[in-house]
């Protein structure tokens, strides 16, 4: 911990650049006060660590800060002496006694409060949500920043997230975005344009931003990257996906494998309009490839050409497999009410511009062509190709 008060009820921040100096003939003459629990704490001055606050053994105040690693500590401090190189109102470890709940840096911009929780460790789902509610309920903008050495890249644009990861996610006014930051090259990690293939991994823009060179502003709206997703690109990672999902141990029962099975169609012949990329498929922990093909089955496949499909019929089936835990929706407890419709109505989107449907209304589209299911692996490739250049003219990605 960063804050304590001595017993004469001077409040101490280790975050406002006190020398050693200072500090041990600080500690020769004061006895220092954890300001939660009311117990004795230590002042620590090592050379190697960071300055800091410790209780002593056996103490009962663990709720905040027993499990404080020196990562958390060190970005904490990074993090608050830069808001405070901005002149931005802030205090470090403030306790919110109406909440019960101590964010690592409370801090006030454009005339609302922010609480701003660096993670280091992992904490569950149910902690997550109730701590971001109650924020939320009493008038704090959540800012969950999430250590970088939670973040898995497996090339330029491909990154692996956890579940805990996707907590992170919040809103700006250029679009949805993960911020984490490393304490030890003091830098801001930022990941946007998320395009998932799998539950946990997903084509991702990934910027690296020195500390010294970001302010509040980016902080908290980032320059909106783009970045070009190719289409065979896409598909290589489908196909891995797909190849690595049956080859798992629990395959032979995978529930939707032997339901596609039974439908006559093969996950290694899918054509290429299941599985596509789109802009908020993150809102799905189901994979892309998977909730299409659940779409496939239950409506587009049915349907003939010039018989109409309706935003009734999609939702009543979107929800039926939601219900049967067959399509998951994503927690995100940073956006507002996740809407499932939203990436499903992008996929139909897409469909429209693949000349597959036909727009009829605001709610209604007529089917123009069926969708072929390629028999053999040679009639896929020359799908894929021919859906290649399709891809390209109409600029989907």
């Amino acid at each position: 911990m960063l804050t304590a008060h001595t017993k004469t009820g001077l409040k101490i921040c280790l975050g406002n650049y006190y020398s050693k100096e200072a500090l041990l003939e600080l500690r020769k003459k004061e006895e220092f006060i954890c300001p939660i629990c009311g117990e004795n704490v230590i002042l620590k001055l090592g050379n190697q660590r960071i300055f800091h606050f410790s209780h002593k053994r056996g103490s009962t105040c663990h709720k905040f800060f027993e499990s404080e690693t020196m990562d958390h500590m060190e970005g904490k401090l990074q993090l608050y002496q830069w808001l405070t190189r901005q002149k931005i109102p802030c205090c470090l470890e403030y306790y919110d006694k109406e909440i019960k709940q101590r964010p690592d840096i409370l801090f006030q911009f454009n005339g609302r409060k922010f609480a701003l929780e660096y993670q280091c460790s992992t904490i569950s789902e149910s902690v997550f949500e109730k701590r971001t509610k109650t924020y939320l309920e009493n008038d704090y903008i959540p800012l969950w920043i999430l250590s970088s050495n939670h973040l898995k890249r497996n090339g330029n644009n491909v990154i692996s997230l956890s579940n805990f990861s996707y907590l992170f996610l919040r809103k700006s006014s250029v679009g949805d975005y993960i911020p984490a930051y490393c304490s030890e090259k003091k830098q801001f990690h930022f990941i946007q344009s998320l395009f998932p293939y799998s539950i946990k991994n997903a084509f991702a823009q990934y910027s690296i931003n020195p500390l010294e060179k970001m302010n509040i502003n980016t902080l908290l709206a980032p320059s909106k990257k783009w970045f070009v997703l190719e289409y065979a690109t896409w598909a290589r990672a489908i196909n891995h996906f797909t190849l690595k999902w049956t080859l798992h141990s629990h395959a032979a029962k995978d529930p939707f494998l032997k339901e596609i099975y039974s439908r006559n169609l093969n996950i290694f012949l899918l054509p290429p309009e299941i599985g596509l990329p789109l802009p908020h498929s993150y809102y799905l922990q189901t994979s892309p490839v998977k909730w299409q093909t659940y779409l496939y089955l239950d409506v587009i496949s049915r349907k003939h050409p010039g018989e109409t499909i309706t935003l009734q019929e999609i939702q009543f089936h979107v929800n039926k497999r939601m219900k049967r835990n067959e399509i998951v929706i994503r927690k995100l407890p940073q956006l507002n009410e996740i809407n499932p419709m939203v990436p499903v109505m992008e996929y139909f989107r897409e469909l429209i511009k693949l000349n597959i449907f036909i727009r009829t209304g605001d709610t209604t589209c007529q089917v123009k062509r069926k969708i072929i299911i390629p028999t053999s692996e040679q009639e896929k490739k020359e799908a894929h190709e021919f859906f290649k250049g399709i891809y390209k003219s109409l600029g989907i990605i």
